[in-house]
């Protein structure tokens, strides 16, 4: 996140490669352990970021758009999404479920190495002091914090029978209608909720399952 244009030796963008096509191809990897598990669920931490960008199927990896940070990083959590609602689709009659999630905005990693301490003093992520704000009615939250709707997403009850959703704050999201633009709300945190229509497009989840193969060289057949 906040990276500025990197490739990985395939030319894919560094953002979709780590944040996403990498989570693809590693559950495609351990498909026969999960499907032979008995029951089993796979957890993908997406983000409120998926706001930023819908995929983009037509240059994916910014060969012929101009670079955008914070759009390369919406589009990956965006593809992480629609890689577990498809995932869901094709893995629930092997007792395979799948989730995404909004674990919060979590200060206490190195995802803003290469942000100024300005900008995140002006993001309202630190204090003018350069303490760390804590406020998870802000969705300010800790490493702690963070990590509870992740380890709810894996092991909730209250999902036993549902799968496909993308989550946060230990709870299933509600679906954004606004049509404001999401970089104006990044001051204001306390609008960083709900999931976008985008990001449940059933169409785009299929498509986005057959570009991932085809971009990984994974044969992931269910």
């Amino acid at each position: 996140m906040w990276v500025p244009l990197e490739r990985d030796e395939r030319g894919y963008e560094s953002q979709l490669a780590t944040n996403y096509l990498g989570h693809f191809q590693l559950t495609a990897k351990l498909w026969d352990s999960l499907s032979n598990s008995n029951g089993a669920r796979v957890v993908n931490v997406s983000s409120w970021g998926h706001h930023f960008s819908p995929f983009i199927f037509e240059d994916p990896n910014f060969i012929n758009r101009e670079f955008e940070s914070f759009s390369a990083y919406g589009q990956s959590k965006t593809a992480s999404i629609l890689f577990s609602l498809e995932l869901d689709v094709r893995g629930k009659n092997k007792g395979v479920r799948s989730y995404s999630l909004h674990p919060g905005i979590i200060s206490e990693t190195e995802l803003g190495r290469n942000v100024s301490h300005e900008d995140l003093v002006n993001y309202g992520i630190f204090d003018e002091n350069g303490k760390v704000i804590n406020d998870p009615s802000k969705g300010l939250k800790s490493l702690s914090q963070g990590a509870s709707t992740t380890v709810w997403c894996a092991v909730s009850s209250q999902l036993n029978d549902i799968g496909g959703v993308y989550c946060e704050n230990a709870d299933i999201a509600n679906l954004d209608n606004s049509e404001g633009k999401s970089e104006e709300n990044l001051d204001g945190s306390t609008l960083m909720k709900d999931v976008m229509p985008f990001a449940l497009d059933e169409t785009a989840a299929k498509k986005l399952w057959t570009l991932s193969e085809e971009l990984t060289g994974v044969n992931f057949q269910i």
